[in-house]
C-alpha cells in the first residue's frame, strides 16, 4: 500500500499542483488520502448491528447484552458499530457492563427511539411515571456512545425520557436526543455531551448529576424551560454549558433553568443565545426560598437572548476568572481525576 508521504511525493510531481487550482486538487487528493489511512488505522469494532442481517446482531440491545462485563478502568474497551436504521426498540446496560463504546454509522440516520410516556398503564394499572419512560438508560460506567440519536418519540403527551444516565465517566459525542418533556434526565454521575443536538420544552435537561456541555446545540420546541438541575447540596458542580448555541421555534420563549431542587446549579459561559431566551433568564419555580439556594450563572453570553439588566437578581455574571474555574478537566474531575479528553 503506498505511504502517505510517498502519495505527497507523487502528488507535488504533478505540473498542476503548482497552481493555485493544483493546489486545491493537491488538498483534496490528500484529504481523500487521510481518510484512507485513517479507516486502515481504525480498529475493527467487535460486533456490529444492522437491521438488513449483515451484522451478527439487530438490535442495539442484544449486542449490549452480549458485550463482555468489564468494570474496571484498565480493562479493555468492547466497540459496537450501529448501522444506518431506524431501530424501535429500549436500551438498558446494567452497571456489571462498563467501558462499552457504541458507534453509530451515521448520526442522523442512526436512530434508537421508542415512545413510552409516564401517564401510560404499567402492570397494575397505574400510570408508570417519568422514570420508566427512557428509550435508552445507562446504568453502566465509562461507557461511550457516538453518532447516534437517541429519541422518544411519544410526543407533546407529558413526561417522556429519551435519555436516563446513572452511570459515571459517560461520554457523548455527536449525538442527537430528541424529546418534548424531559429529554435527557442526567441523575447521578459524571457526564460529557460534546457536539450534541438537544431539543424539547419543558425541563428537557435535568436530573442531579455533574453534566458538561461542550459545543452542543440546544432548541427549544415550545415554550417553557431548558434545564431542571436537582444538584445536591454540596455538591461542587451541577449543569455547566460551554459555547453552545440556544435556539427555538418561531414564537418560542423559554427560562434557561428553574431549580427542581433547591441547590440547582447551572452555568452557561460564551452561549450564543436567540431571541428565545426570555429578559430575566431564570425561574425560581415559585419557590422564593430556592433564590437563595440555587447556584445559576452566566459569563460572555452573545445574541439577543444574551444577559441583561432584567435578568434576576439573584443569578450571578461572572467575571473571567470565575469562568475559567469551570473547564471540562475542572468540572469533571472528581476524586479519579478522570479527564473526558483521556477516557
Amino acid at each position: 500500500m503506498t505511504t502517505l508521504p510517498g502519495a505527497i511525493d507523487d502528488l507535488c510531481r504533478v505540473p498542476a499542483a503548482r497552481s493555485r487550482l493544483g493546489w486545491l486538487w493537491l488538498a483534496a487528493l490528500l484529504l481523500r488520502q487521510v481518510a484512507v489511512f485513517s479507516a486502515a488505522a481504525a480498529p475493527a469494532p467487535d460486533a456490529i448491528v444492522a437491521l438488513d442481517g449483515s451484522g451478527a446482531y439487530a438490535s442495539v440491545q442484544d449486542a449490549i447484552s452480549a458485550a463482555p462485563m468489564r468494570t474496571g478502568h484498565d480493562e479493555p474497551r468492547w466497540t459496537i458499530f450501529v448501522k444506518a436504521g431506524t431501530y424501535r426498540e429500549r436500551v438498558y446496560v446494567q452497571r456489571e457492563r462498563g467501558n462499552i463504546s457504541v458507534v453509530g454509522e451515521d448520526a442522523a440516520k442512526t436512530i434508537i427511539t421508542y415512545d413510552l410516556h409516564a401517564s401510560l398503564p404499567g402492570p397494575d394499572g397505574k400510570p408508570i411515571g417519568t422514570f420508566r419512560t427512557p428509550t435508552v438508560q445507562i446504568d453502566g460506567d465509562g461507557m461511550i456512545w457516538e453518532n447516534l440519536t437517541l429519541a422518544n418519540s411519544a410526543g407533546p403527551v407529558g413526561q417522556a425520557l429519551a435519555l436516563r444516565v446513572d452511570g459515571d465517566r459517560v461520554i457523548f459525542r455527536h449525538c442527537r436526543f430528541l424529546g418534548w418533556q424531559d429529554t435527557i434526565l442526567v441523575n447521578r454521575g459524571r457526564q460529557y455531551f460534546s457536539d450534541c443536538y438537544i431539543e424539547g420544552h419543558v425541563d428537557f435537561i435535568f436530573g442531579a448529576a455533574t453534566s458538561y456541555f461542550d459545543h452542543c446545540h440546544i432548541h427549544c420546541l415550545k415554550d417553557g424551560y431548558v434545564t431542571a438541575a436537582s444538584t445536591p447540596e454540596g455538591q461542587p458542580y451541577g449543569f455547566v454549558f460551554a459555547d453552545c448555541q440556544l435556539t427555538g421555534a418561531d414564537g418560542v420563549k423559554t427560562y434557561l433553568g428553574r431549580p427542581w431542587r433547591n441547590f440547582a446549579k447551572t452555568v452557561f459561559l460564551r452561549t450564543a443565545m436567540s431571541a428565545v431566551v426570555r429578559r430575566e433568564g431564570w425561574h425560581n419555580w415559585d419557590k422564593p426560598a430556592a433564590e437563595k439556594t440555587t447556584w445559576y450563572g452566566e459569563f460572555a453570553s452573545t445574541g439577543p437572548g444574551a444577559g441583561s439588566t432584567a435578568r434576576v437578581p439573584w443569578a450571578k455574571v461572572l467575571n473571567a476568572e470565575e469562568a475559567a474555574a469551570f473547564s471540562p478537566v475542572r468540572v469533571l474531575a472528581g476524586s479519579d481525576g478522570w479527564n473526558p479528553a483521556k477516557p
